[in-house]
């Protein structure tokens, strides 16, 4: 399966700006809150060093784009309504904004940095709200909409049938939260950081409870801090203030000037790879005085002084060091690097560190090849290699079945 990134934040706050800059979508973007009502779906991409360097070849990417050796590999992007206080009670549009975020890996939270918006996305003074305090809020919500799925209707029948046995545990949780994406080994490790592991569910305290429900979603739907609209002449100050309450990564972003960016690329009115530093007018004629205006600011006061608009970054930071992907090639011909149509390098897959080579190819291949494995062959090395090789980073890899020529 594909990595799926959340866009989440209240209201008005850039998610809906960011998914269209990501993806050069056209979802509807206003002032008024809840313009968003059902989710926006859309394909962004993530940069990874191809290897075509490396190898010294020409490739032919089939389900990627290899620009000047960068690879940019496809990822689904899912931008929900805007979250309010107590909305896993229902509030705003409550739980179908919740719901729509069950099959998500990370979240990326867009928060105004400028504080111009109040509680429920409604414009006020910029600085007069408090950024920090929307980070607050809204991972409360989401743990307590964790906590809601967890305990839903029966949960004191359904402790009392749990042993203390921990594969038992794990098995009746894992059933429990089926239809979240979280794994077993997410809920073990949940367990032992809250010192629950050998303790009956049954006799957990509330508070108990809603330790493991905050860690296991900070292991399943870790969130990363977007501070949008950065350009803004307050936001410098209010990123310094907001890094001094909260110490995980902060990514200062502009989705309103990636998408300006993307666009004029798109229509070739200027040459952008997404997460540069800088941008090329190539036909200055088809800009008016205050387009060009427009760059000059996105140039000067975004580009040179953060390095990039931040959609890009964030969207690598949170595939390649949250979820921990890696980037792996299947080739049909270890020698060309080609598949069985002679495109070289045809396609790169993103799949979680640690992940098996069999389980690899069941999961992103075909469940048919998975079950006539017989080894791989490292392109590399010529090695064979076992059906529980751990893939690495940048891997070129044949797959021999029992029915291959």
């Amino acid at each position: 399966m594909t990595i799926t990134i959340g866009i989440i934040g209240k209201p008005s706050s850039g998610k809906t700006t960011f998914l269209n800059a990501a993806c050069l979508t056209h979802a509807k973007v206003s002032e008024i809150p809840f313009t968003t009502i059902k989710p926006n779906k859309g394909v962004a991409y993530v940069k990874n060093k191809c290897v075509c360097k490396e190898l010294d070849v020409t490739d032919n990417p089939q389900n990627s784009i290899c620009i000047d050796g960068t690879r940019f590999i496809p990822i689904n992007l899912i931008d929900v309504a805007g979250l309010v206080p107590d909305a896993h009670k229902g509030k705003g549009l409550g739980n179908r904004f919740l719901n729509d975020l069950i099959k998500t890996d990370v979240l990326l939270h867009i928060v105004d940095i400028t504080g111009s918006l109040d509680k429920s996305g409604k414009l006020v003074s910029m600085g007069q709200n408090d950024p920090y305090e929307d980070i607050l809020f809204l991972e409360e919500e989401i743990n307590l909409w964790f906590k809601e799925i967890l305990e839903r209707e029966d949960w004191t029948k359904f402790t009392k049938t749990i042993t203390t046995e921990r594969r038992k545990v794990v098995e009746a949780f894992y059933d429990r939260l089926s239809g979240v994406k979280i794994t077993k080994h997410q809920i073990i490790l949940s367990l032992k950081d809250t010192n629950l592991d050998g303790k009956n569910p049954s006799t957990w305290s509330d508070n108990e409870l809603l330790e493991f429900v905050k860690t296991l979603r900070r292991k399943s739907k870790p969130i990363l801090i977007l501070a949008n609209k950065i350009d803004k002449e307050i936001s410098e100050d209010k990123l310094r203030e907001l890094k001094n309450n909260y110490a995980d990564p902060i990514i200062p972003c502009s989705a309103l000037a990636e998408h300006f960016l993307r666009k004029y690329h798109d229509d070739k009115v200027i040459k952008y790879i997404p997460g540069s530093d800088n941008f090329e007018i190539i036909d200055d004629n088809k800009l008016k005085s205050e387009e060009l205006e427009m760059l000059k600011k996105i140039k000067e006061k975004i580009l040179n002084k953060y390095g990039s608009t931040g959609i890009q970054n964030s969207l690598d930071y949170a595939s390649f060091t949250i979820a921990n992907q890696i980037c792996v090639y299947p080739v049909s011909d270890i020698n060309s690097y080609s598949d069985n149509k002679n495109n070289v390098l045809p396609d790169a897959f993103l799949v979680e560190k640690g992940t098996l080579l069999k389980d690899f190819v069941r999961e992103k291949i075909h469940s048919e090849l998975a079950d006539n494995f017989m080894f791989g062959i490292d392109a590399r090395t010529k090695k064979r290699l076992g059906e529980n090789y751990e893939l690495k980073d940048k891997d070129i890899i044949r797959i021999v079945t029992s029915k291959s020529k």
